[in-house]
């Protein structure tokens, strides 16, 4: 069948708040339907900008544009679950009374663009293209044999004009879909015209191209019923919700949401300070890394990506993040990112791809896709997640503009794989699993980080167990004062309670790689840390820093007192090399 579009407007009632109806369709229904649909890889809202002229008042605020590669896809039970429950949430089926929707499903025609159109789903374009109008124009004709005269028009004469006017990027022509026409009804025509934000569609050629003796003739004997509408580009949706404005509303008291559905897994924290929205990215090979996103409401923020070490879940950056926002009020223009590296939870059933760094560094970069981040400003990690950043930093530097590797190396110590091997033992001799402890699935997952996807592992599955996790966090903290708090016991629970099977699955990815030779070609921003009570890693990762091209070497800082994961112990000392990192 024919490609086309979903092209749907909508106007909310008085009685529901922008910032209710812009949470629910940027957070929940945009995001659902790319997550959910294979068939829909994009999704464009619109805001009119023509609301104050004659005849328009009453018309619909809001445009939405779905493009999808065959129509058919409509009248499949893959989308048509999206409309009913249980996908179907009921925040939605409350919220939509108070919404009026106008629904049209549009085939392909024709289409006609620029050199400089480039597609608005493009990542390093989109933040120019913010400020583009849509012109829609929508025709219904008198008669059939009409038809001919409106292609002729279009094609000899309006297009031509239209494209001549500065700032035209593309023309796309469409005709009700065939999905809708089998039941009878006049064929409506919808044309779609972008212009660039500096275009001249109000000056003397945009009105010549609609006041000509043709188009008057055509308007008047051929034509029935026509409108048309102007849009300025208000948002493009992705895959994983990200929209924080309307949560920080203090006008407006928002609630917060929780979908626990597998297929959704969003929640919001509404806050007049710092909001956040926890969800889930799925990978092209089916895996869920859930993530955290907080801090300024401003979609165009930069973006700072944490990414952990192994065994442990997003739980150790709460005092980084914290100390971070309230240092300065210069920092909450930041967003902060930070998601559950893939070796959490048992990804067996969805995953059987062997873990590499690579493999982290091309999660990290699905991340910033599903979240249309075209580059993080810096991204930070830990031990594992630092030898991450580095990949992902030396690999990606349009995606990763700074990064700071934190207690790491460069290539896989030697001996990794049988230093490991001898912890998976201990853990397989101790047998713990999720039932043995149920704590795992209740009180503990919302203080470890783990609350968003926990509920999805069995009870009868293997974890880690609390003799590894002892002698894996005594190891990362040697200070006896730091061990008696209560932050030591909760990032080793962290450990006790993460998947056997995804730590020995994970774990692998240290037992091979080397980065040095790519360290010596970076010409980008980055910079390291170390606890200078992590073993040899100082050392180490002073010849790290001096391998790094970039101007001549990089920036070791050693946070003194400190062992393997410093923003855990001293996350001030952690934020101020940050800081120093992105006025590089």
């Amino acid at each position: 069948m024919a490609p086309g579009i979903l092209y749907v407007t909508m106007q909310p009632s008085s009685t529901l708040s922008s910032s209710h109806f812009q949470d629910w369709y940027n957070n929940e229904h945009g995001p659902l339907r790319l997550r959910l649909s294979p068939s829909i890889t994009n999704g464009f809202r619109y805001r009119a900008i023509d609301l104050d002229q004659p005849g328009n008042k009453d018309k619909d605020e809001y445009m939405a544009i779905y493009d999808l590669p065959d129509m058919s896809y409509l009248n499949t039970p893959d989308y048509l679950k999206l409309r009913e429950g249980p996908v179907q949430s009921q925040r939605e089926r409350d919220i939509r009374p108070d919404i009026k929707i106008n629904r049209g499903n549009f085939d392909f025609l024709r289409e006609s663009k620029s050199e400089a159109f480039q597609p608005l789903e493009t990542l390093a374009v989109e933040n120019k293209q913010e400020d583009n109008i849509v012109v829609a124009a929508t025709i219904t004709l008198k008669y059939p044999s009409s038809l001919p005269h409106l292609q002729a028009w279009y094609e000899e004469e309006h297009l031509s004009m239209l494209s001549k006017i500065p700032g035209w990027l593309r023309s796309r022509q469409f005709v009700t879909s065939s999905l809708d026409s089998a039941s009878g009804g006049a064929l409506e025509y919808l044309s779609l015209h972008e212009y660039s934000a500096s275009n001249e569609y109000f000056g003397p050629l945009g009105k010549a191209a609609s006041s000509t003796p043709r188009t008057k003739d055509i308007m008047q004997n051929h034509v029935s019923s026509g409108s048309r509408r102007i849009f300025k580009r208000f948002y493009t949706f992705g895959p994983a919700p990200r929209c924080l404005k309307p949560l920080a509303d203090t006008n407006v008291k928002i609630a917060p949401y929780e979908n626990t559905a597998p297929f959704a897994r969003t929640r919001t924290m509404p806050s007049d300070g710092l909001p956040a929205i926890e969800s889930y990215v799925l990978t092209k090979d089916n895996v869920k890394l859930p993530y955290r996103l907080e801090g300024s409401t401003d979609s165009d923020a930069p973006v700072i990506v944490l990414v952990n070490s192994i065994l442990v879940t997003w739980g150790i950056w709460d005092g980084f993040v914290t100390s971070f926002f309230s240092k300065s009020e210069e920092n909450k223009k930041y967003r902060i990112l930070r998601y559950n590296s893939r070796g959490r939870y048992n990804t067996s059933s969805s995953s059987t791809e062997r873990i590499t760094i690579d493999t982290l560094a091309s999660d990290l970069i699905a991340i910033l896709d599903a979240l249309r981040i075209p580059c993080a400003a810096a991204a930070v990690g830990v031990s594992l997640g630092g030898a991450t950043v580095l990949a992902a930093g030396l690999q990606h530097p349009n995606r990763i503009a700074h990064f700071l590797s934190c207690d790491t190396s460069a290539s896989a110590p030697k001996g990794n794989a049988a230093t490991w091997g001898e912890r998976i033992a201990m853990a397989e001799k101790e047998g713990k699993t999720r039932s043995s402890d149920a704590s795992s699935i209740t009180s503990l997952a919302s203080s470890l980080g783990d609350e968003l996807l926990v509920s999805e592992q069995t009870p009868s599955e293997p974890i880690v167990g609390d003799q590894l996790a002892e002698a894996t966090a005594s190891r990362w903290f040697p200070s006896e004062d730091f061990r008696k708090g209560d932050e030591y016991k909760r990032v080793r629970d962290m450990v006790a309670h993460n998947s056997l099977d995804g730590f020995k699955a994970s774990v692998q990815a240290l037992w091979e790689y080397d980065y040095t030779e790519l360290m010596g070609e970076y010409k980008g921003k980055g910079m390291f840390l170390v606890g200078s009570e992590d073993g040899k890693l100082p050392g180490s990762m002073k010849g790290m820093a001096e391998k790094l091209a970039g101007s001549g070497g990089s920036e070791l800082v050693v946070v003194q007192g400190a062992g393997h994961l410093p923003m855990v112990e001293k996350p001030g000392e952690v934020v101020d090399a940050v800081v120093r990192l992105l006025g590089a």
